[in-house]
């Protein structure tokens, strides 16, 4: 079976662009091949700096014959409609249609249309052009004297080869010559464009790859990864320290690069009094450069790591020397913004106001940020005012939740008015995402309490589901706090999440709050605190794709979640008891027979049946139904009991006992006896059913 070889070569595409690139590739072409009626063994995707490449094996050479049968009108159906189906199957006249009788429905026109199938070659030329033409790059640009023309060719960067071979494997290839703006497919190539510029000819995937090899390009993403990531552990070792990993930035290097080469800087090391962190992003985000620390330890070593794209000849020294001054005047502004960070601002005269309505402390230096980010009136949200009053909210907010989560209310109230204050930070200003980490470190110099810190940086948390949750007592209530009033703000502006499209992140401050209140265990009455019914059902959607996630059964969740259910947490211990018991031969053959009941009750209902107030012990005539009464009325209280003791385990091994008197109602009585007043009272026994069992879940609610 034949191979096909694909490779669109450019200008630098951008890294966080490839690997999303070269599979929008794969899907794109071999979708229309699929489409255009061939099929193949497997496709995979390649790309480097300046180029993306599919290698598709086992294509077959020629699209299939195609013959389809495509039913018309009757033969006496009017002019217009005749027309109509001559013209959709491409015939001149009625003389080329076939008649086939039926014996309901008459003499009708049938056309058949026999399609020849294509070769292969064929099939890309049409293709290709279209899909390179309206790739779907994030950006795209047009370049050249062919730019001021209308319909330009756009690309990522200006593309400038082609490449695309078909053929056996183990034959002479032929080049398939699409054109696209100027630019025809061929079979040649360029490998890296400073140690092998020079033309490289190619038949199929193998000697491509090989050859790009040998011309310093490295095909294969995952290999320059595997390359970069071991290289720099090695030399990491070599010099008695260990990479820093980060596998974001792997990914982004690995993409800057087609002939890596790893390589070890380092800078002085006064500037290690810097925060770890602080250095580490500035390394990372100016240089692309990783960090290293002394084996076990957790501080940053003075050596960083870098990678270039070059085999130099004087072993790098010069590359090292060059990155290395980048690094130290980045560092060097690094360490002006930490120090600005603790001392005075110049305009303290004009923050007294702000500090006083927050009790803040003038003389420390996050006070004064904080005092800073209200005086400056920084917008929050233009519907939902300033920093400062978002602030001012959070700390009511947390006033009022620091009762529940059992927070010293005096920390609470310190934390609530500095968790913002970073923000107007100048390390927090070059680096955002330093937020609340930045305040952590500046709270503990000047002496907060270690409960405050934590909160300061922790109240942002959790970020996603992977993301650790609060521990200490006051960042649970800040962060609380800071999710709660951005839910409720938003809902109140009706800025709510549709669809796809979420620019708040509101979802994840919902499930922020869901997993704060299971995972920390936090019973929060969520209708009074946030008085939004709307915004309760969207917290229990999010609960819904938690408990899934954990592995809970969907079913069991709405078997447990009322719409009026705002205590989440006794929701989840409600799903996991039934989970529990469910799966128990009790739980089954319970449900069995609670559902038999339900299900002849709602039956009934429907009817309109008449069913009896209550249950009338005079007018229970057989052991079985007296029996279940009695089971009912002890189940019930038990149950019940439990319930409001919050131990769902026992409520439903309360219910567990109704299985056997269940049973043998359903096998010795007739619920719908000849005596209207015997069948009446019957069904308000079922009715007790689904009482008794109401207490703890739904069960009509649940499958199987």
């Amino acid at each position: 079976m034949p191979n096909l070889l694909l490779e669109l070569r450019s200008e630098e595409i951008p890294a966080r662009m490839q690997r999303k690139a070269a599979g929008d590739l794969k899907k794109l072409v071999t979708d229309a091949l699929v489409e255009a009626g061939l099929s193949y063994e497997g496709a995979r995707e390649y790309w480097t700096p300046r180029r993306l490449a599919l290698d598709i094996h086992g294509l077959t050479a020629r699209s299939a014959d195609v013959r389809e049968e495509r039913k018309g009108p009757r033969t006496d159906a009017n002019e217009k409609a005749i027309e109509g189906f001559l013209r959709g199957a491409g015939l001149s006249s009625v003389s080329e249609a076939q008649v086939v009788s039926d014996p309901k429905k008459g003499d009708f026109y049938v056309a058949v249309i026999s399609k020849p199938g294509r070769a292969t070659e064929e099939i890309v030329t049409d293709i290709m052009p279209g899909i390179i033409r309206d790739f779907p790059w994030p950006k795209s640009m047009r370049w050249g004297k062919a730019s001021s023309k209308p319909g330009a060719l756009r690309w990522v960067r200006p593309l400038q080869s082609i490449v695309c071979t078909f053929g056996p494997e183990h034959e002479e290839t032929t080049v398939i010559p699409f054109e696209i703006d100027g630019i025809t497919a061929s079979n040649i190539t360029y490998g890296h464009r400073f140690h092998a510029p020079e033309a490289i000819t190619v038949r199929r995937f193998d000697d491509y790859a090989a050859n790009l090899e040998r011309a310093k390009v490295i095909l294969d993403a995952e290999r320059r990864k595997d390359i970069i990531l071991h290289d720099a552990r090695d030399i990491a070792f070599a010099n008695g320290l260990e990479l820093v990993e980060d596998e974001g930035l792997l990914e982004e290097v690995s993409g800057l690069v087609e002939w890596p080469q790893v390589l070890m800087g380092s800078f002085e090391e006064d500037y290690l009094s810097i925060p770890s962190e602080i250095i580490r992003l500035t390394i990372k985000t100016n240089q692309k450069c990783f960090v290293t620390r002394k084996q076990g330890e957790e501080t940053l070593s003075n050596k960083f790591i870098l990678v270039s794209n070059i085999q130099a000849s004087d072993g790098g020294k010069e590359i090292v020397h060059g990155n290395g001054k980048v690094v130290r005047a980045r560092l060097s502004d690094a360490l002006h913004f930490w120090k600005r960070d603790q001392g005075n601002l110049p305009d303290l005269e004009t923050l007294t106001a702000s500090a006083a309505k927050f009790g803040l402390d003038i003389k420390k230096p996050l006070d004064q940020r904080m005092a800073k980010l209200d005086a400056l009136d920084v917008t929050f949200h233009a519907k939902l005012g300033t920093q400062g009053a978002r602030v001012a909210r959070i700390r009511a907010l947390a006033k009022e939740l620091a009762d529940t989560t059992g927070a010293d209310p005096a920390l609470v109230d310190r934390a609530a008015v500095l968790a913002k204050a970073d923000l107007r930070t100048e390390a927090v200003g070059e680096f955002p995402e330093l937020q609340g980490l930045m305040g952590r470190k500046y709270a503990v110099l000047q002496g907060e309490d270690a409960s405050v810190a934590a909160a300061i940086e922790d109240h942002y948390k959790p970020q996603g589901p992977s993301d650790r949750v609060p521990e200490d007592r006051v960042a649970i209530t800040i962060a609380l706090a800071d999710k709660l009033d951005t839910l409720i703000g938003f809902w109140a502006i009706d800025e709510k999440p549709t669809g796809s499209k979420d620019p708040f992140a509101l979802r994840r401050a919902a499930l922020g709050v869901v997993r704060i209140l299971l995972e920390r265990r936090i019973r929060l009455p969520l209708l009074a605190t946030t008085r939004d019914g709307d915004l309760l059902s969207f917290f229990h959607d999010r609960l819904k794709v938690y408990l899934r996630d954990q592995g809970a059964r969907h079913d069991l969740i709405d078997a447990v979640l009322t719409p009026d259910a705002d205590d989440l947490l006794m929701v989840a211990r409600r799903v996991e008891a039934l989970t529990a018991f469910i799966t128990s031969e009790d739980g089954k053959n319970l449900l069995a027979g609670t559902k038999r009941a339900t299900q002849l009750l709602a039956a009934e209902e429907k009817k309109g049946t008449v069913i009896a107030d209550g249950v009338s012990q005079a007018l229970l005539k057989l052991d079985a139904e007296k029996e279940l009464f009695a089971a009912i009325s002890s189940a019930s209280k038990d149950a019940s009991d439990a319930v409001a003791g919050e131990d769902f385990r026992s409520a439903m091994e309360a219910l567990s006992k109704l299985r056997g008197p269940v049973d043998r109602f359903f096998e010795d009585v007739l619920v719908n006896d000849e005596d209207a007043a015997i069948r009446a009272n019957r069904l308000a026994l079922l009715r007790l059913i689904r009482e008794a069992t109401g207490t703890v879940a739904d069960f009509s609610k649940i499958s199987g």
